[in-house]
């Protein structure tokens, strides 16, 4: 695939100052790019490669200007780092949405429909009355169940599996390894000690523009009619468990190794890092900031909130703590020093 830097510039509202006939076939970093690549400038102290750059064009802010005469020809915009991005965004869509048709050997079953521009890849499995929107791509070894709904412009990329029932947005991206509608964790324990299995049989929602993550599951709700829902815009990283009805506001992002336990409510515009437990059935408020490994017992009331540690709390006040606990063997070994003075004192027969 290859584009004018006058098609590129137009594309980000860009002027050109330099030669905008020139080809651009790849996107690449300024110290690293190659004729026919394309570079941004962005932080200032990587303007020394602007000088050296093998790159045709160079992505720069509109008030730039160069101290050495250049060979590269300049994309001049109000944000490199924006419209480098938003090239990322193009050729990455180009890329993941090139395949279209189905490969063999592959089964759908009776009563599914598929839109337009439609790609199937072989060994993928799709069951009874599903239905998939245009421009939807199912990678080699996908498992669609029965009564699916996929919207437009959704990829599933290799090895994910939808539990029958399931619903997806459009724009979502699933990730390989990803499970969406396993049973959630239900066992109601015997006066023998035995645990009996307590069927699932909700679904799972997520709605448009969702990403999730590989190895990432998604439990289905406990009841019949009930769902888990994953709201619009929400990131989910890798290796992430999401059990049985719970409820993730939209644009929240979850970093890896995360997991929310059931009937849990997670509000909107929430930024969750890494390796972070929240305990269930309980309500995280909108924009809610929790740092890794932070252990989450209780519900966040306040909006805004920055909480961490485990169990967690006030960020601040964490971190004045984590100063004091950083001090302990010094405190400690202060007031080892400071007994065995007292008890000197004592000794000598001089305590009142």
């Amino acid at each position: 695939m290859e584009f004018t830097i006058q098609q590129i510039a137009a594309m980000l509202g860009g002027q050109i100052k330099g030669n905008g006939q020139a080809k651009i076939n790849m996107l690449a970093k300024i110290q690293d790019a190659k004729p026919g690549q394309i570079a941004f400038l962005s932080n200032p102290k990587y303007e020394q490669y602007i000088y050296s750059t093998q790159a045709s064009a160079v992505i720069v802010k509109k008030d730039f200007s160069p101290k050495k005469e250049l060979e590269t020809t300049l994309i001049l915009v109000d944000d490199p780092y924006s419209s480098f991005t938003a090239l990322l965004e193009e050729y990455h869509k180009m890329i993941s949405f090139q395949k279209v048709g189905v490969e063999e050997p592959c089964y759908i079953g009776s009563g599914s429909t598929c839109g337009s521009n439609v790609y199937r890849g072989a060994f993928s499995y799709i069951g009874s009355n599903v239905k998939i929107g245009d421009n939807v791509k199912i990678h080699p070894n996908t498992f669609v169940g029965d009564n699916c709904v996929i919207g437009n412009n959704t990829i599933l990329h290799a090895g994910a599996k939808l539990y029958a029932d399931s619903k997806v947005g459009s724009n979502c991206v699933i990730h390989a390894g990803s499970v969406v509608g396993s049973d959630g964790f239900g066992f109601a324990p015997q006066p023998d000690g035995t645990y009996k299995t307590i069927p699932q049989l909700g679904n799972v929602i997520l709605e448009d523009n969702v990403v999730i993550g590989a190895n990432t599951v998604i439990d289905c709700a406990t009841l019949f009619g009930d769902s888990t829902i994953i709201r619009k815009g929400v990131k989910l990283d890798n290796l992430i468990q999401i059990a049985h009805n719970v409820e993730i506001g939209k644009n929240t992002v979850m970093a890896a190794q995360s997991g929310v336990s059931g009937s849990t409510k997670v509000g909107e515009n929430c930024i969750i890092a890494g390796q972070v437990g929240i305990a269930g059935h309980l309500v995280i408020a909108n924009k809610t900031g929790i740092g890794a490994q932070a252990g989450i017992s209780k519900s966040v009331e306040e909006e805004g909130e920055k909480i961490m540690g485990s169990p967690a709390y006030d960020v601040k006040d964490y971190y004045k703590s984590y100063a004091v606990f950083k001090k302990l063997p010094e405190l400690n070994q202060r007031l080892r020093e400071l007994e065995e003075k007292v008890h000197a004192y004592k000794a000598n027969g001089q305590s009142h």
